[in-house]
């Protein structure tokens, strides 16, 4: 993996013209296409000397790049990564310090952070390092997590006098259940990688260096599909998360009914009868 943070870091940090990514000049992440057939969206944070807190400026330009890869027809998943040292030690600590009740509540404070949730491609966070505060914050965001071997998680914001306040308490309780999300959150302990594995909030465990390797195969797998009808099973699971079990499975039911408007499934469903592999439009 070294080696390829090195050819990202040597990445220029702006939209290539013809790659199908809007022409942003990003400073705190890098942007790149991966995979065989260029169909895996890669985000790299780039804040080494701040351990890639997540400072206002970089959650925006994330938002940027998830946007232009979301529009961009030719990708069909998107991994978000950071160094092997931090996948993101949390939220700019030196942002918030000065912050007042009516600036946060006025403002909406983070509330720019959740854009994240609307993609409706699937995104894979590769988590090396420390995944901390709003670094495990942001990782949770994501739809599958592979972590490398030496990763930690982590909601240590009760050290710091707060909460967690981008989704820490309800997305880690749902992931790890009350017991260790309480105790995660209350006393501001870190669970390692094989941890978090055997609790459920991450998937798969690599070494370092083949970390983000994986989860750009990962992602070509998903890409590989129907595009389509990836958005809508991915609508599908989110929704197990916030309605109720006969709302969730009628939904279920809906998008099911859905995919048999779509080219994708009559071709998926050939395909099978025919014994051949299917090859899928997206529409």
């Amino acid at each position: 993996m070294a080696a390829l943070y090195r050819v990202l870091s040597r990445t220029m940090p702006v939209a290539v013209r013809g790659s199908g990514l809007r022409a942003f000049s990003y400073q705190h992440i890098i942007v790149a296409k991966k995979g065989g057939q260029q169909n895996v969206g890669l985000i790299q944070l780039n804040r080494p000397k701040a351990l890639n807190a997540l400072c206002n400026d970089l959650m925006t330009e994330v938002n940027q790049a998830l946007d232009s890869f979301e529009r961009d027809a030719q990708i069909g998943a998107i991994v978000i990564t950071g160094s092997e040292k931090a996948f993101a030690a949390g939220a700019d600590i030196k942002e918030m310090q000065n912050r007042t009740f009516q600036d946060c509540y006025g403002g909406n404070f983070l509330a720019h952070w959740n854009v994240i949730c609307s993609v409706k491609k699937p995104v894979i966070a590769a988590v090396n390092g420390y995944a901390l505060g709003g670094g495990c914050e942001l990782a949770m965001m994501c739809d599958i997590i592979y972590a490398g071997e030496k990763a930690q998680f982590g909601q240590p914001e009760i050290l710091l006098g707060t909460i967690p306040g981008a989704g820490g308490t309800q997305r880690l309780t749902r992931a790890v259940g009350k017991s260790l999300a309480m105790e995660m959150v209350l006393t501001g302990d870190r669970i390692s990688a094989q941890e978090a594995k055997e609790a459920g909030l991450v998937s798969k465990v690599f070494p370092v260096e083949k970390l983000v390797e994986e989860a750009v195969a990962c992602g070509e797998k998903i890409a590989n599909h129907s595009k389509l009808v990836v958005s809508m099973a991915k609508e599908a699971v989110n929704g197990s998360f916030e309605l109720t079990l006969a709302e969730g499975t009628r939904l279920e039911k809906r998008l099911f009914h859905c995919t048999f408007a779509t080219d994708d499934r009559k071709e998926g469903m050939t395909a099978f009868v025919e014994k051949r592999k299917a090859n899928f439009t997206d529409h």
